[in-house]
């Protein structure tokens, strides 16, 4: 059964650079083990995963390098900005991704980070492949052409 997606409004950030870098194979919903000041600061809007990715360690996943700037009204209990943060998948899932990783090169990139129906912080995970240059010229191309013949066929008729 496909999972539902998230509804636009309900993203706190998107990576949009990585459906550009990367060829997406597959996404994974998974959740985030977050502090009481870090889900402020996200429901605040405040977060940047551009440079983020997530790894396996001992059998778990984590997402490195994502930011999530300190909730001012915390004062001395907020969290450190670049924390590493577990994230929350079952044991097979994270075993096959993990696999997929090491066998086949790919890389697990973080996609968005939204609050679903529950209120609970989630992150889409992609399972990705890196995309050459002549890769990325030609999906610029294709999209400039797929605006172009839209222009074309509104104009005419």
């Amino acid at each position: 059964m496909p999972r539902k997606r998230p509804s636009p409004g309900r993203y706190v950030v998107q990576n949009r650079k990585a459906r550009y870098a990367y060829a997406i194979e597959d996404t994974f919903e998974a959740g985030i083990a977050l502090t009481g000041s870090e889900v402020k600061s996200l429901r605040g809007g405040k977060a940047s995963i551009s440079e983020s990715y997530a790894a396996g360690r001992d059998g778990e996943l984590f997402l490195f390098n994502a930011h999530i700037p300190e909730f001012v009204q915390a004062g001395r209990f907020n969290h450190e900005p670049r924390r590493v943060r577990k994230l929350l998948m079952k044991r097979r899932e994270i075993n096959r991704l993990t696999g997929s990783v090491q066998r086949e090169g790919m890389t697990l990139v973080p996609l968005a980070i939204y609050f679903n129906d529950h209120g609970r912080a989630k992150v889409e995970l992609a399972l990705a492949r890196g995309k050459h240059n002549y890769d990325k010229r030609a999906a610029v191309k294709q999209r400039d052409w797929k605006i172009e013949k839209a222009r074309l066929l509104r104009d005419k008729g």
